[in-house]
């Protein structure tokens, strides 16, 4: 297909765009397979707006007389809108943007066609590589292995090809356990906690049905995480209801029986539509102007969204808590293993290890613990709230995360290397995006993609040290302990960067910001400063007392 074959009129002249905050500006609209642009064309301040037609969520168009206006509305919850003169220019622009802004192919997308205008240093596809994890891994403990089981995805199609299992378990018995276990997704590795050696794995509902059903290999794989005599907790995302329902449909989870040693706590964390419904909710209600207190309350209350922040951090929390204080393994699955589960292990990670605190170390976490770990980025991500098309499988399981990533980071502002302007890039990237990182919704798709040969990755831009100083958090030192978060009703918060940042002016936050960092930098210069000072009086000493002995 050729996309100008969607491209009825390419250009018109005197468009007029109206954003927040900005004057409107005039100029000249063009359409090409991949962007919508807008340029000002006056000399003394030339305005240009790039817009990707997969940022686009929904467009609505009016027309009053000949002139016609369509409102934009973006995955990045911004709202803009064109006017346009000539009615049949305005319908011809409408029926362009909706057909570019669902291509079907994911082959047709602009990762594919983008072609950096930087020099690459690093190839941000081999940067967070399984074997690397499995060195840091190997240097702690020798208790694991790297099994390439999974090399043709043939075992479980959405796991990566290499994951990390108990050196005790072959390849054989990890085989029976695929089969047991939803969508073949077997207990591996999520992270081993070395300050006590206890680990967390992550898995998919074990297929137990309404007869009880056992797996032998299974038990013994989940047993050898255990040490002797201890205890391990199984972590279940699902309500026990949800869960006893779902035996019936041949899932279920571990019976006490077939895992003595293990206790199980069900946390019910929602999942799908409802999360779609809920972020609807809350953007519906943050873009309302005109509320009064108790309606802008009661929509905020409404919408759920808090709530689903405290659940998900709950059980974040009650991971990081089983491995840190009670000196116990932790199993954490719902049901796929690709949602719920991937935001607790992730999390709890980012409580327990200060290295996910760092920028390098979060960018390896998102990749392992998402990216690898299958969650389904192409159907999770596309859609975002203001589309009218029916659901799917549309969901804000990753910006869900990245919000409770906010909520830490904002209770403790010095433990992380980056700032909030990173996270909302990320939430950005995943829904629309000129590099190929987000793109499929496992390693088995990315693969036959190709996206490593055809795509440039996100992270060969991010970790440019010109980049990287936007992301970098001025307040940041090194803190080595487990922070714990409060999950209070409290102590949670709207994340205004994110949901209001489009509604109101952030020129005096910005403003702040900048006198913030200010004052950070000279601090440090008066530091060095004093510290000189201290070695010159130092030097100036000893020279005094090697005079009075000599």
């Amino acid at each position: 297909m050729e996309f100008a074959e969607l491209i009825k009129t390419p250009r018109v002249d005197n468009v007029v765009l109206h954003r927040p905050f900005y004057p409107a500006v005039e100029g000249t609209l063009c359409l090409t397979g991949h962007h919508l642009i807008l340029s000002s064309r006056r000399q003394d301040d030339a305005e240009e707006l790039w817009l990707l037609h997969s940022n686009i969520d929904s467009i609505e168009k009016r027309f009053v007389g000949s002139l016609g206006t369509i409102i934009i509305k973006c995955k990045d919850l911004r709202i803009i809108q064109l006017d346009i003169p000539g009615m049949e220019e305005c319908l011809n622009i409408a029926s362009s943007i909706e057909a570019l802004s669902t291509l079907d192919s994911v082959t047709l997308m602009y990762p594919f066609f983008y072609r950096p205008m930087f020099e690459v240093v690093e190839d941000g596809w081999r940067s967070f590589l399984p074997e690397q994890e499995f060195e840091l891994l190997s240097s702690l403990t020798d208790e694991w292995r790297l099994s390439c089981i999974n090399k043709e995805f043939s075992v479980c199609p959405s796991y990566p090809a290499v994951v990390i299992v108990p050196k005790s378990i072959d390849d054989e018995a990890l085989r029976k356990v695929a089969v047991f276990r939803h969508g073949s997704r077997f207990p591996v590795l999520s992270y081993y906690h070395k300050k006590n050696g206890m680990v967390m794995m992550r898995s998919s509902q074990p297929l137990t049905g309404t007869n009880g059903r056992r797996c032998k290999e299974d038990e013994k794989l989940i047993n050898a995480t255990l040490r002797a005599g201890k205890r391990g907790y199984i972590i279940d995302t699902r309500s026990l209801n949800v869960a006893q329902q779902a035996r019936a449909k041949g899932g279920g989870f571990e019976q006490e029986a077939h895992y003595p040693q293990w206790r199980r706590i069900h946390k019910s964390i929602e999942r799908f539509n409802i999360l779609q419904e809920s972020l609807i909710k809350l953007v519906e209600a943050c873009n309302d102007q005109s509320h009064n207190m108790d309606r802008w309350l009661s929509k905020l209350e409404a919408s759920n969204w808090l709530t689903h922040i405290k659940e998900i951090l709950t059980a974040a929390c009650l991971a990081a808590q089983c491995i840190d204080r009670e000196g116990a393994s932790v199993l954490v699955h719902g049901t796929e293993g690709t949602d719920s589960t991937l935001q607790v292990t992730s999390l709890a990670q980012i409580i327990l290890d200060p290295r996910c605190r760092t920028i390098r170390g979060f960018e390896s976490l998102v990749v392992r613990e998402w990216l690898q770990a299958g969650h389904p980025f192409q159907q999770r991500c596309a859609q975002s709230a203001y589309s009218n098309s029916k659901q799917k499988w549309e969901a804000p399981v990753f910006l869900l995360f990245l919000d409770c990533v906010w909520q830490i980071l904002r209770q403790f502002p010095c433990s992380f290397e980056f700032n909030e302007h990173f996270l909302i890039m990320l939430f950005e990237h995943a829904y629309a995006s000129q590099f190929g990182t987000f793109l499929g919704n496992n390693e088995n798709e990315r693969s036959k993609l190709k996206l490593q040969q055809k795509t440039m990755s996100l992270w060969s831009w991010v970790n440019r040290p010109q980049e990287l100083n936007k992301y970098k958090n001025p307040l940041f030192e090194a803190n080595s302990l487990v922070i714990w978060p409060s999950v209070a009703p409290q102590s949670l918060q709207l994340w205004e960067g994110v949901f209001l940042r489009w509604n109101r002016s952030s020129k005096f936050l910005d403003e702040a910001y900048e006198e913030m960092v200010t004052l950070i930098e000279y601090n440090k210069q008066l530091k060095a400063k004093v510290n000189a000072l201290r070695r010159q009086l130092a030097e100036l000493e000893t020279d005094d007392r090697m005079q009075e002995n000599a």
